[in-house]
Parts: C-alpha cells; sequence; structure tokens
C-alpha cells in the first residue's frame, strides 16, 4: 500500500469533519466547545476502527498511536482541531489528518516504523475564542497562567478553566503550570499546515518547508477615553475626542510600520478590532470611549518589543495633545521559533527524492510547532499550497497537493524514527 491509495480516507475524513461542524457559512470548531468536541469524537471512532489506539492528555488533546508504543522516544506529528468562527475546513485539520494517514499505511502495511509515531490534535490553538492561543498545547509545556485560565470565552462567558475541566482536563495542574509532557517520549515533532498567505500559489509550490514562525505581542483591548459631545459645538480645539485619537496612533504606527520595512525589518503590524459603544454611539456624538486591539508579530524578539515600546510611547503623545487616555488590558507574548535546520533539511530532501518542487519560506501565523522548537524538541513544519488565504470558508486546499505533502511526511517519519530507534541526534 502506497500513502496515495488512502487519498479516498483522507477525502472522506475532511468531509465528515466539515459536516459536523458546518455553521452554514464556514466551518465553526470553537475551542474547548461543541464543533471541536464533535470532530475529536469522529476521528476517535475513525481511528479505533483502524486499530489505532486513542487516549486524552492532561490537557485534554487526543493523542494516536499504533497498540503498543507504550512510553518509548518517537515521532510526533500534530496540529490543532480548532477554527476561527465561520473558518475554512483544512486550518489545523490538515496536520492531524495527514498524521492519521502515517499512521494507517504502517497499521495496514504490518510495516511500523522503528520507533513510535504518535499523532496529537491539539484543543484551542485560535485565539479568536478566549483572546489566547495555543491553549491545548501551551497547558502541556506549562505555559498557561493562572490568569489565562480566568479569560472569558467569547460567546457563553464561561472562563478557560471551566472549559478545560468539562473537557477532562487536569486544570489543577495547568494551574499549578506544571509540565504535562514528558519530553523524553519526543524525539522530534512535524507539523503539516496549509500556508494561510499567497506565496506558494504565486510562486507555484506544492509544498514548502517552513523555516520559523512569527512570534507576536498583542493586547486584545485598548480603550481610548476621551469625553463625548455634541458634535456641532464643541471645536476641534476643545474637543477630546476618542476616535479621532485612535485614527491618530493607527496612522502614526503605519509610518513607523513603513520605515522599518524599508530598513529589512521583518514586522507586521494589525489592529483587527475597533469599536465604539453601540448603546451610546451616534452619527451626532463626539465619541468619548473607543476600544481597538493591537497585534506585532516579527521574527525577531527584539522588534516586537522595540515596536512595542514605539506604540506605547506614541500613546503617551497622542493622549498629552488630544487631552485623553488608553488603557491597556494583559499584555500577552507569544515567542518566535526557528525551526530545526536538520528536520529541515530531512523535509527538503524528502521533497527533492520525491521530484516535488518546493522552496523554504517563513511562516507569518503562529502554530503550536513553534512551543516544541522553544521549549528544545527538534521541530519541523511543511506547508501546503492553499488558495484564497485561511481564516475564511474559502480554504482550497488541492487534494493532489495534500497527499504530496503526507507522502513527504511519511517519507521524515520513516528516517526519524530510524534514527530515534538508533538513539542517535544524526537526521540529515
Amino acid at each position: 500500500m502506497n500513502i496515495a491509495d488512502l487519498q479516498p480516507m483522507a477525502q472522506q475524513l475532511f468531509d465528515e469533519v466539515r459536516r459536523l461542524s458546518d455553521d452554514g457559512v464556514g466551518v465553526t470548531r470553537a475551542s474547548y466547545g461543541a464543533g471541536e468536541s464533535a470532530a475529536m469524537d469522529y476521528l476517535r471512532g475513525f481511528a479505533e476502527q483502524e486499530g489505532l489506539e486513542v487516549s486524552l492528555d492532561r490537557a485534554a488533546n487526543m493523542i494516536f498511536s499504533l497498540p503498543g508504543a507504550g512510553t518509548a522516544p518517537g515521532v510526533w506529528i500534530g496540529s490543532h482541531l480548532d477554527s476561527v468562527p465561520q473558518g475554512g475546513n483544512y486550518d489545523g485539520l490538515a496536520g492531524v489528518v495527514a498524521g492519521l494517514l502515517c499512521l494507517v499505511r504502517q497499521r495496514r502495511t504490518g510495516r511500523p516504523a522503528a520507533a513510535p509515531l504518535r499523532v496529537i490534535g491539539f484543543r484551542g490553538e485560535e485565539s479568536a475564542w478566549f483572546g489566547k492561543a495555543y491553549m491545548g498545547s501551551g497547558a502541556l509545556f506549562g505555559k498557561l497562567t493562572p490568569e489565562d485560565l480566568e479569560l472569558k470565552q467569547r460567546s457563553t462567558r464561561q472562563t478557560l478553566a471551566e472549559c478545560m475541566a468539562a473537557a477532562g482536563a487536569d486544570v489543577d495542574a495547568i494551574r499549578a503550570q506544571e509540565a504535562l509532557l514528558d519530553l523524553n517520549q519526543v524525539s522530534a515533532y512535524l507539523e503539516l499546515h496549509i500556508e494561510q498567505g499567497p506565496v506558494m500559489v504565486a510562486r507555484e509550490l506544492p509544498l514548502a518547508v517552513v523555516s520559523g514562525i512569527r512570534g507576536n505581542i498583542r493586547h486584545n483591548q485598548v480603550v481610548c477615553t476621551g469625553e463625548a459631545g455634541h458634535s456641532g459645538v464643541v471645536p476641534r480645539w476643545l474637543r477630546r475626542d476618542a476616535m479621532f485619537a485612535v485614527a491618530d496612533l493607527i496612522v502614526r504606527l503605519d509610518e513607523h510600520w513603513r520605515v522599518l520595512l524599508e530598513r529589512g525589518t521583518d514586522l507586521v503590524v494589525t489592529t483587527g478590532v475597533v469599536a465604539t459603544d453601540p448603546a451610546e454611539h451616534s452619527i451626532s456624538r463626539i465619541p468619548g470611549r473607543v476600544s481597538f486591539s493591537f497585534e506585532a508579530r516579527s521574527r525577531s524578539p527584539d522588534t516586537l518589543e522595540a515596536f512595542y515600546q514605539l506604540m506605547k510611547a506614541e500613546c503617551k503623545a497622542i493622549s498629552r495633545e488630544r487631552q485623553v487616555g488608553f488603557e491597556f488590558d494583559r499584555r500577552q507574548l507569544s515567542e518566535p521559533a526557528q525551526m530545526d535546520p536538520s528536520l529541515c533539511a530531512v523535509l527538503a530532501g524528502a521533497c527533492r527524492r520525491r521530484g516535488i518542487t518546493h522552496d523554504t519560506i517563513p511562516s507569518g501565523a503562529g502554530h503550536d510547532a513553534s512551543l516544541f522548537a522553544n521549549a528544545g524538541v527538534p521541530a519541523g513544519m511543511l506547508f501546503i499550497r492553499n488558495q484564497n488565504g485561511s481564516h475564511n470558508p474559502d480554504e482550497a486546499m488541492e487534494m493532489a497537493d495534500f497527499m504530496l505533502g503526507v507522502q513527504v511526511m511519511d517519507d521524515a517519519v520513516e528516517k526519524l524514527c530510524a534514527s530515534a530507534a538508533a538513539g542517535g541526534p544524526s537526521i540529515s
């Protein structure tokens, strides 16, 4: 049996999970919510029918393996099972399906790799639901704080702790920031993911090896407070207009961003949420309160910190000039990560041997792989070409591209597991 023979199975898995999480527009698999749980239940049933072992770890992530894998060191393949609201079906799910196909190939052929392959489906990678990313993987590494666990779900207003407990997670251990993953079991971590931007489509690359992952600094909410007033009677020099103050800040940040890009700095800046209070805003009212989000991403932690301090300095200047105030919620930081050069070489070598056009590119989006890399675990990522971007219902990964990616992952697993079984670090 070849991996290519499993394409109908892959299509079935994607179709069934899409059906279970369809929201009428795209798919919605809320972190620790119904859609994510439905996907996990379906994949559990599928895996058990294929003779695989399925378990939950202490953060309620789902782990798949061949029977008898035990605790020996091996290769892990993973990605996430949640989605943004009205998102696409392949973001995250593609990586879990890829790992499952590798396990099914080993099981059906009766030829397991030299060391165990474990596939992990993470809960709670998307920040859309609680304002915090990497919840399932972060819990494994002791990265969730007690403050994180009090974050509230955007719709139900349940705390993250309540939702994780309902899913079966050991919330007491997570709150104590215990490490819940024995890194001695992980010789390497691999993740297959759709590219979430337009580069690979534009360059006609079906696959790409990921060199590194941008980190980010965020505030889910910053509140600018000025003074409300009648739009017709308060002259400009007496106004404390919160909306114009926020607009001023965004324009200044955009100009700083432009200058830094001209110097070759890796940086992207976004304000994805801006809101006045719908209970009081009107065409004829000067906004006295405006809330907005802030996010900066870069592969350099120094760039992130420098731009953040620049943003805070501009807020102070605008406060003086426009007589407004800025209040910040808790700052959140996700560290940038570099993929392991040896794993990048293994993935690139597998592409070359299969005659697959590929290149090496960075990831602007965040991925669970970054937590493994920053914990000292050799980590590698493979991107699949995907049209129409991501975090929207129109993701359009071609199954032929996906199966090429699964083949490369399967080849890489064989090589890495042989290295793990030999007890040697050489995997180039």
